[in-house]
């Protein structure tokens, strides 16, 4: 799945080979996301969406393309914690926080990178605005990807 990258995009993969060369960041496909889509799968089609559509529009690429991989690096399986918890307690809402907690445990990030990882749930999480083109942008892409995968996911489950 990283080769294909590799191969589809070059320059694309040196923005993120230092990531997925990381034990923690290849452990992200053990986890399912959307549908049957692992989170690995899911950050690298973000990733490589918002990549395109920043160097497009002369954004900061390079920040795009690293932190969007890293935007659901929450490392556990949300599908499974039946626990009853306050609405602002459930993941949609803190899993910014603790991929945004994760990434600068294992990585230098910019407070670019920052923003774009602990912003991306916005609007959802209101307080949360975006600084950032970027941010706005993989915030974007993330829904695009999102509902991409959920919706084909249960079309083909039927």
């Amino acid at each position: 799945m990283i080769e294909d990258y590799k191969k589809l995009d070059e320059e694309y993969y040196d923005c993120i080979k230092d990531l997925v060369e990381n034990v923690k960041v290849l452990k992200m496909d053990e986890f399912i996301q959307h549908g049957n889509t692992s989170c690995l799968k899911h950050c690298l089609a973000v990733s490589y969406k918002s990549y395109r559509f920043a160097k497009t529009f002369n954004l900061d690429y390079k920040a795009v393309a690293r932190a969007a991989l890293l935007h659901d690096f929450f490392l556990y399986d949300w599908h499974h914690n039946k626990k009853k918890k306050h609405l602002f307690q459930k993941h949609g809402y803190i899993h910014p926080k603790i991929a945004l907690e994760n990434a600068i445990k294992y990585f230098d990030l910019t407070p670019k990178e920052q923003d774009i990882i602990l912003k991306h749930m916005w609007p959802l999480t209101l307080r949360s605005i975006p600084k950032y083109k970027e941010s706005m942008l993989v915030c974007f892409v993330d829904k695009y990807i999102s509902s991409k995968e959920t919706l084909k996911y249960h079309i083909l489950a039927k």
